[in-house]
């Protein structure tokens, strides 16, 4: 059974209306019929640093912990590729059957200028 969890930075510094609709998220998604890693969206903004800040829900709903280390993600919109990064978090484990959100940066120079990304989708590439 899926469990949602919180990396410890997040589980002080989350505002109560944003785990509200993280667990809300949770509620939603949990029960996907995935054997596979799957990536909920929650937010996507533009920083002070003109970054692209992808917030997921990433769901391990797999039979071994998730790290990343060296893994190639990609943001699409539209089924078109508009970010491509590789991302290595050395402390960033996500046991079997949990679910942990997560914010991925992608720097100016790895996106493409969009006038919106809602409703993207991010993937392992």
């Amino acid at each position: 059974m899926q469990q949602l969890q919180f990396e410890s930075s997040w589980d002080k510094q989350l505002a109560p209306q944003d785990r509200r609709n993280i667990e809300k998220i949770f509620q939603e998604t949990k029960s996907l019929n995935s054997t596979s890693v799957i990536f909920s969206p929650i937010r996507e903004a533009i920083n002070h640093k003109d970054a692209l800040l992808v917030s997921v829900l990433v769901h391990n709903f797999t039979k071994n912990q998730l790290l990343f280390n060296q893994t190639r993600l990609q943001y699409r919109l539209k089924g078109k590729v508009v970010a491509e990064q590789t991302f290595t978090f050395p402390d960033l484990v996500i046991p079997p059957h949990v679910s942990m959100p997560w914010t991925f940066i992608f720097p100016k120079e790895n996106y493409q200028t969009h006038t919106s990304y809602k409703d993207g989708l991010l993937e392992l590439s």
